[in-house]
């Protein structure tokens, strides 16, 4: 199941909700952040009621990157002198950074007018950033539109609760992972179907990255928790390490 932050409060204005080019965006049709955060809730609700009865793996996003085209050229000296929270020094990186509270996310925009969003904890909350951060620079008096919205990248986390041979998954899937734990404890998984990557611990941590929609984060679940069962550590018992005690204390004592 995936669940979203609701760190983000509401906002009161209601502007900064509507399409800012003037015109309906027919890739959403969300007009404010309660009702946003509604819909994140009942898509949320029903993705638990499916995986939770099957696997009881919760997934949580963390970051969702997207990216925006304003289709005008921009002056980025003027955008860091007369916007808030903004920075930019062009010897470091040729692009502004900017910072939005609600919902809390950072914008690079470049000179060709491309945005990228990051920080936003679901598509909804970023594709809202990136209407705010358009407004913004429409209100320096360039001609920015909104247009060419996508998602780049969804980052998540999971945890299977049990620990994982990480060993055993790299010599039967070899062509799919890469493991060297003495440069990186992870093991990189690349997944085909849906297209990510996992990053899977030893402890049944998972780390999820590339993905282009948070539903891909159940597909994956879905896909790999079989796989990963069938490498899971089993916990020797009490009993067990009592008896390997004892064999070891009788075989010292027969050679003595």
């Amino acid at each position: 199941m995936v669940t979203t932050s609701s760190e983000e409060s509401n906002s009161n204005d209601a502007s900064d909700t509507q399409d800012v080019n003037g015109v309906t965006d027919c890739s959403n049709t969300t007009s404010s952040n309660e009702a946003l955060t509604s819909e994140t809730t009942q898509e949320a609700a029903k993705l638990t009621h499916i995986f939770a009865s099957k696997y009881n793996v919760q997934i949580k996003v963390m970051n969702v990157v997207g990216s925006i085209d304003l289709k005008t050229r921009l002056e980025l000296k003027t955008i860091a002198l007369h916007a808030r929270n903004a920075e930019y020094n062009p010897k470091r990186f040729g692009a502004v950074v900017m910072r939005l509270r609600d919902p809390k996310t950072t914008a690079l925009i470049f000179s060709s007018g491309k945005i990228i969003v990051t920080g936003a904890r679901s598509e909804e909350y970023c594709r809202l950033a990136g209407r705010k951060f358009t407004r913004v620079i429409q209100k320096l008096n360039f001609p920015a539109r909104f247009e060419d919205f996508r998602v780049r990248n969804v980052m998540g986390t999971s945890d299977v609760h049990f620990s994982i041979r990480l060993e055993g998954i790299l010599n039967d899937h070899a062509r799919f992972c890469s493991y060297e734990p003495e440069l990186f404890p992870g093991l990189i998984y690349r997944l085909a179907e849906p297209k990510l990557t996992m990053l899977i611990f030893v402890s049944g941590k998972i780390v999820f990255c590339g993905a282009r929609d948070a539903s891909h984060l159940d597909q994956a679940i879905e896909t790999m928790y079989p796989v990963l069962l069938q490498y899971r550590k089993t916990t020797p018992s009490l009993w067990s390490l009592v008896e390997k005690s004892t064999q070891n204390d009788a075989d010292n004592d027969e050679i003595e």
